[in-house]
């Protein structure tokens, strides 16, 4: 099956730019500066008609992923919102203070989401695991789709051989997708070593602030980054040669 190359953004222009570049999934997030938190219900509306399966990322806070009875509120709320914006699925994630996930709170949150026929992704608070073997088998068993990691460390280039592994320890119980620092000139590396069917990217590119009083009175950062569809484009470009000598 062709390799679906899923796209992170965070505001109506990295969306359009992502689905204008051949997305074919969008991960829908507020800052991702920090990682990406919810979005909003409006980014949500607008998301909701475009014309690949959009997932929205619930997250309430910035830091860590273990969470206490309020944030556990504010995420059930959320993944009603994206049932009721009519997207195609969330991506959850918990952990324990002793960074292993915390099923108990997963497997809420997996449960709200299939009430609502709503597909579900574990981001990486996978990847703060002490052992990855057993948080695959337990993802396996909250039934997610997709686990998104890049191998336990920072970026997938460097936690290629532990997703290689994860992605055959997964077989067809669960799809594995690599993210983190992948781009154009790495991408069929990561694939082709790993042998996964989906990835990750923010596909984005640098831009300059403008305004300069926007920028002194901190309303604007001097640099930032957005969606560019020609990175996109690039992307879905090397994925699709692989694809074809595959």
């Amino acid at each position: 099956m062709p390799v679906v190359l899923e796209v992170c953004v965070d505001s109506a222009e990295g969306l359009r730019a992502a689905i204008a570049g051949g997305a074919g999934r969008i991960e829908l997030c507020a800052s991702l500066t920090v990682g990406g938190l919810t979005p909003s219900p409006g980014l949500m509306a607008l998301a909701a008609s475009v014309p690949v399966p959009v997932y929205a990322m619930i997250r309430p806070r910035a830091g860590d992923f273990v969470y206490g009875h309020d944030d556990e509120a504010v995420m059930m709320g959320d993944i009603d919102a994206v049932g009721e914006a009519g997207l195609a699925g969330v991506v959850v994630g918990a952990n324990r203070e002793d960074s292993r996930l915390e099923l108990d709170l997963l497997k809420r949150l997996v449960t709200r989401a299939q009430a609502h026929a709503l597909g579900v992704t574990l981001h990486r608070a996978f990847d703060l695991v002490p052992d990855p073997v057993e948080a695959l088998e337990q993802a396996i068993g909250l039934q997610v789709e997709r686990v998104l990691t890049s191998g336990l460390q920072p970026s997938a280039l460097d936690g290629l051989y532990l997703l290689q592994e994860l992605v055959a320890r997964a077989g067809d119980r669960v799809s594995i997708m690599p993210g983190s620092g992948i781009k154009p000139s790495n991408v069929e590396r990561v694939l082709r070593q790993t042998g996964a069917s989906e990835v990750h990217s923010s596909c984005r590119a640098p831009i300059a602030g403008t305004d300069a009083r926007a920028i002194a009175f901190g309303f604007q950062p001097a640099q930032s980054y957005d969606t560019s569809s020609d990175i996109v484009r690039d992307m879905c470009r090397v994925i699709g040669g692989i694809d074809g000598r595959a």
